[in-house]
């Protein structure tokens, strides 16, 4: 900070070192706006009320932490939290008799006849954001079954038990009526979306009402014809897993599919029979990397989980602690350090199933870590941060390299301000779970929010994610839409373990704020030693920096959410650096989180004062 002349400049001097000390120990006993939660069997933590409820229910019939988890998704999705059944789950489950951390890809792919040629001839620079082109083929239903049998405890028929009757009928949130009725207009257009959700068709309000009792009769007969072909199976002798397939094919191959096909196409999507047929669910290592002892799992390329890895190995190159919380200095080095890693996210990540195979490697190496931090200038933003080359760090050639040099930050014209902002922070949900058995799952399903195209009687609102690919090679040449490839996602389940033990388990919806949210969230509690709670309610930034990736895929240079609490001080040294700065009382984005107390052998859950998110313990 600069320290000026005079008197003036020297008090500014004097109350910058003030809050440099006083913040490099925040008061992690301050009272938060929401209780940290506490239990000492389990711990369920997810966007709704209701579904954290669902996941109670399940823990007090004896399931484990996956089986919660599992009715805890049916139940967000069945809720239209920001997604529905045709959207997908990404999911990192901690296996206490194996010590393994695995990942499960349950992500959509594009359909027979998405390419980009086929966008470009309707005159898209991109694949649209809403309708029936939108979606990539369900993954949530595969996802959720996959985890349950392979991880779970519990029957199918249990799992979806909340889900079901929630579908026969219960009582709306104000929440998703007041997004129903925004977007009512498109909703109209497609008329099973219009049967469903706009239950008072002509009247001047057609969402329901928040509190009415609302109705899914149609996804509540997909769901008992899921629960169906698993009894069918095990009283053929199937076993548990096999019964859970049975209703995993049922729902791909069989009836079900066969309805998603016939609605999706006859609106104009691309789907067929074959496209679900042959989709599967991916059982995956995940990535990882060592922060002061701590190893971090995310998930490969496919999301933007890395880009978190990423930052951390940049951000061990500078003394964060010896900064002060939130100082501008600290809030600078952040900003850099994360615009460097989602450089390269917008350059290297894509579905690693399809060539070229991405330099997850070289990214992750401490190394490159250490070359791209000296790009970091101390006293200003750089508005042109670009993708490194990660290849050498892994003894490669980088194939696109000529690419790199044409590579810039993509600025949106004023007039798409407002849906730069909505695309930006897209939401949707994180589910939480723990048990006293050494369990642990973190996921985040997504996808078929409202609008959606709920797709004939199956009562499924299918996936927006289409438009994540890009069309042109130049921008992301391993995200290029491609028939039966997944689309690059946001989506970010975390998992840290310390001495081999989960040690938090963590996730939030947002969009890109999500890796940004969950770095902040991190450092408060391994930095500064805030508590769960605490951490899930501090002030975050938000940078703009990295390039959109809903919409037409822009970015805001040097634009800087901060909280409205910051200091004045501070704030004059970020426009010094070459900061618009915005400001928000609640910045901390709608983290869900939990923390395995090894000491005590309880565990802590926690949910930001951001949104509707909740949690229950035992």
């Amino acid at each position: 900070m600069r320290s000026g002349r005079g008197t003036v400049g020297g008090v500014t001097a004097i109350w910058s070192a003030i809050v440099l000390v006083s913040s490099a120990v925040p008061d992690v006993h301050a009272r938060t706006q929401k209780p940290a939660l506490h239990g000492q069997h389990w711990m369920a933590v997810t966007g709704k009320p209701l579904a954290a409820t669902a996941g109670a229910m399940i823990f007090q019939r004896g399931g484990n932490a996956v089986d919660a988890a599992c009715a805890m998704i049916a139940a967000t999705s069945t809720m239209w939290d920001t997604l529905s059944w045709g959207g997908e789950t990404q999911a990192l489950v901690y296996d206490p008799n194996t010590g393994k951390v695995t990942g499960i890809n349950a992500l959509g792919v594009a359909p027979t006849g998405a390419t980009p040629g086929f966008f470009h001839k309707l005159g898209m620079k991109y694949p649209p954001a809403y309708g029936p082109l939108a979606a990539v083929t369900p993954g949530t239903p595969g996802g959720l079954m996959t985890l349950l049998a392979e991880f779970g405890t519990m029957s199918l028929a249990e799992v979806l038990a909340p889900a079901i009757e929630m579908a026969d009928g219960y009582p709306i949130e104000a929440e998703l009526v007041s997004t129903i009725e925004k977007y009512k207009g498109k909703l109209a257009q497609w008329p099973d979306s219009k049967r469903i959700l706009l239950v008072h068709a002509g009247e001047a309000h057609e969402a329901p009402q928040p509190g009415e009792i609302f109705h899914q009769p149609d996804l509540a007969a997909t769901l008992r014809k899921l629960v169906e072909a698993e009894r069918q199976a095990l009283a053929a002798g199937k076993d548990r897993k096999a019964a859970i397939y049975a209703a995993y094919d049922r729902f791909y191959k069989g009836d079900i599919a066969r309805e998603l096909v016939r609605a999706t196409r006859e609106l104009g999507g691309l789907f067929t029979l074959e496209d679900l047929a042959k989709w599967k669910v991916h059982l995956e290592e995940p990535v990882h990397v060592s922060y002061k002892g701590i190893e971090v799992y995310k998930l490969t390329t496919w999301v933007q989980g890395p880009v978190m890895l990423q930052t951390l190995n940049i951000l061990e190159n500078f003394d964060l602690k010896s900064m002060g919380y939130d100082s501008a200095r600290y809030i600078h080095t952040l900003y850099q350090a994360m615009n460097l890693a989602y450089a390269d996210r917008d350059f290297y990540y894509g579905d690693p199933y399809f060539p070229p195979e991405e330099p997850i490697s070289g990214l992750l190496s401490k190394d490159y870590a250490r070359e791209r931090a000296k790009l970091i200038r101390p006293e200003r933003n750089d508005p042109d941060i670009r993708p490194g080359d990660p290849y050498p760090f892994q003894s490669g050639k980088n194939p696109f390299s000529a690419y790199l040099k044409s590579w810039h930050s993509k600025m949106p014209p004023p007039s798409a301000q407002a849906e730069f902002d909505r695309t930006f922070r897209v939401g949707t949900t994180s589910v939480e779970t723990a048990d006293d058995k050494g369990w642990a799952v973190s996921v985040t399903p997504s996808g078929g929010w409202v609008p959606a195209v709920i797709a004939g009687h199956t009562g499924v609102g299918l996936s927006q994610r289409m438009q994540s690919f890009v069309l042109d090679p130049e921008e992301n040449p391993y995200n290029v839409l491609e028939p039966g490839k997944r689309p690059r996602a946001t989506l970010t389940p975390t998992l840290a373990l310390k001495d081999g033990k989960p040690f938090l388990v963590f996730s939030v919806q947002g969009g890109d704020t999500q890796d940004q949210n969950l770095l902040q969230f991190f450092l408060d509690i391994v930095e500064f030693g805030m508590t769960v709670q605490d951490a899930t309610e501090a002030a975050n930034i938000t940078s703009y920096q990295m390039r959109d990736s809903f919409g037409d895929h822009e970015s805001q240079p040097g634009r800087l959410t901060v909280n409205a609490a910051t200091p004045p001080w501070v704030r004059e040294e970020l426009v010094r650096m070459g900061y618009r700065l915005e400001f928000e009382e609640r910045s901390s984005g709608p983290i869900n989180a939990i923390y395995l107390d090894r000491a005590h052998g309880t565990i802590w859950g926690g949910s930001s004062n951001h949104g509707e998110d909740y949690g229950i313990g035992w």
